[in-house]
């Protein structure tokens, strides 16, 4: 056998990043509360190490507010905006502009973290893009 043809036979036996994506879509449609239903379908199915390499954009939400230009303009050093939520209020986790959790901020050292309080089911946050 040729090169050329091993090649493509090693190809063809692999799985494509179509068919993880399946996989996960297909593995989270039934998932328990935490998750671990998906996470054991994808390492059964041989996907989930295509996916792990996948960079995703993680942010917290701490709060929002609107506020004109005029009062844009205004600020300062020192100037303080308030928020909408409260300082009792859980922030807002994302992973790309979709909501996975709840925390609350922490120091840690000289630096923020943020101390997770819940997590968003899998099952519920496919419910949540489909409607």
């Amino acid at each position: 056998m040729g090169q050329e043809a091993e090649k493509e036979e090693s190809m063809n036996s692999e799985p494509s990043a179509e068919a993880a994506v399946d996989a996960a879509n297909d593995a989270t449609a039934g998932t328990s509360a935490d998750g671990q239903d998906a996470v054991s379908a994808l390492q059964a199915s041989g996907t989930l190490d295509m996916i792990m390499d996948i960079p995703v954009t993680l942010s917290m939400e701490l709060g929002r507010t609107k506020i004109s230009i005029k009062e844009l303009l205004e600020m300062k050093a020192g100037s303080v905006i308030e928020l909408q939520r409260t300082a009792s209020e859980p922030m807002e986790i994302h992973v790309n502009g979709t909501l996975v959790a709840m925390g609350e901020a922490v120091t840690v050292g000289d630096k923020y973290g943020v101390r997770l309080t819940s997590v968003v089911s899998a099952s519920e946050r496919l419910e949540k893009s489909t409607s």
